[in-house]
């Protein structure tokens, strides 16, 4: 799509940064949420995790921001795939995630709680 004066239009970068988030918790975090609702020691590393991706982007020191987030999940998915990790091709099994799932959902979390409307 061209936009005036010949310049090529892109989306923005919080749209972006939302379609990420979107993406993600349509993939881990919709089946994710509810189970560790229905688990209470899931829940309980879930919150682990997020205080973990909170401490990590210095959300004691400045709010959280949708892009903030996206790119740490951006980023901790990258570094995975470089070792190895796929994304799993069948449902996931919630008794048992493995640490990046966990991380994953706990971005899910967090960014639930910055915008629900867009990332439920």
């Amino acid at each position: 799509m061209r936009a005036p004066n010949n310049r090529v239009s892109t989306p923005s970068a919080a749209a972006s940064a939302r379609s990420t988030l979107v993406t993600l918790t349509a993939a881990v975090g919709t089946a994710g949420l509810a189970a560790a609702a229905a688990n209470p020691g899931l829940l309980a590393v879930v919150d682990q995790h997020a205080a973990g991706v909170r401490d990590s982007l210095h959300g004691d020191q400045r709010p959280l921001t949708v892009a903030a987030l996206a790119g740490y999940a951006e980023g901790v998915r990258a570094a995975a795939q470089e070792h190895g990790w796929q994304p799993p091709a069948a449902p996931v099994d919630w008794s048992q995630p493995d640490w990046l799932l966990t991380r994953l959902l706990a971005v899910c979390v967090l960014a639930r709680s910055l915008d629900p409307r867009h990332l439920a």
